[in-house]
Parts: structure tokens; C-alpha cells; sequence
């Protein structure tokens, strides 16, 4: 968004989402042990660790199958994209629902994401479109 907005280098995000799915460890401890390293190695507090085996309790939907299906389930549709470097150091890019509304500018639910209203409240908690002025933000 910020180079998309003309921005140099900001750090006006809350948190670093890192996202991974193992089913054969759902202990939350897990995750709160590699946001600790991560900050350790980084001195940046903004690490969110999260696997996305277990998130579907939080979130009172189906098991997810992988983290793909798990991001077709997140609020908006360009927060549902995820970026690794793989073995040879090669960047994947995970976007279940597609780029096209990163590079519009467009904030929407997406469309597994069913309470519009949690959906609406989180888009204005975040006040996106103040950082972000250019952005179309579509309700519900």
C-alpha cells in the first residue's frame, strides 16, 4: 500500500502476521515461543505468530486444510495474501482470492468471511483509509 501511495519507507503497521499449519501441534505455546524468538532476532515487538490448524476454533468455522484455505477465511481480501521464500531462496506469493484488489486499492470482505458486521467495525478500528487515503474501502 505505501509504495502504491507514493510512501517511503513507514512503520504504521500493528503487527507482522507470520502464518504456518501444522495439525500435529496445536499448542498455542508454540506460537508464543517463535513470536519470542522472532523479536529476540529482530528487536522488532510486532511479531504475530499463528498457527492456522487451531484458528478455525477462534473463528467458529470448518477445519482448515492447509494455510491457503485458512486465508480464503480471512476478514478482507487483501489481508488474505501470504509471501515465502522457499528452499532456493525463491518468493512464493499465497493469495486464494487473487491480487487484483492489492492493486487497486480495494479493501472488501472476503467472501468466506460471514459476520459483516465484525468485518465493517474492523475496517474502521483500523482506520486504513486515513493512512491510506486512496484506498476504496467497500462496506459489508
Amino acid at each position: 500500500m505505501d509504495l502504491l501511495h507514493g510512501y517511503t519507507r513507514r512503520e504504521l503497521h500493528s503487527d507482522i502476521d507470520v502464518v504456518y499449519f501444522d495439525p500435529e501441534d496445536l499448542d498455542e505455546g508454540r506460537d508464543v515461543q517463535l513470536e519470542q524468538q522472532l523479536r529476540k532476532a529482530t528487536g522488532n515487538p510486532k511479531w504475530s505468530v499463528k498457527n492456522q490448524a487451531r484458528m478455525h476454533l477462534r473463528n467458529g468455522t470448518v477445519p482448515y486444510q492447509s494455510t491457503e484455505d485458512a486465508l480464503r477465511y480471512w476478514p478482507e481480501i487483501v489481508t488474505a495474501i501470504g509471501v515465502q521464500l522457499d528452499e532456493q531462496d525463491q518468493i512464493g506469493f499465497c493469495a486464494p482470492h487473487g491480487l487484483d484488489d492489492l492493486y487497486a486499492l480495494t479493501v472488501r470482505r472476503s467472501p468466506l468471511y460471514e459476520n459483516v458486521m465484525e468485518y465493517n467495525r474492523r475496517v474502521e478500528k483500523k482506520r486504513w483509509q486515513e493512512q491510506w487515503p486512496k484506498l476504496t474501502i467497500v462496506k459489508g
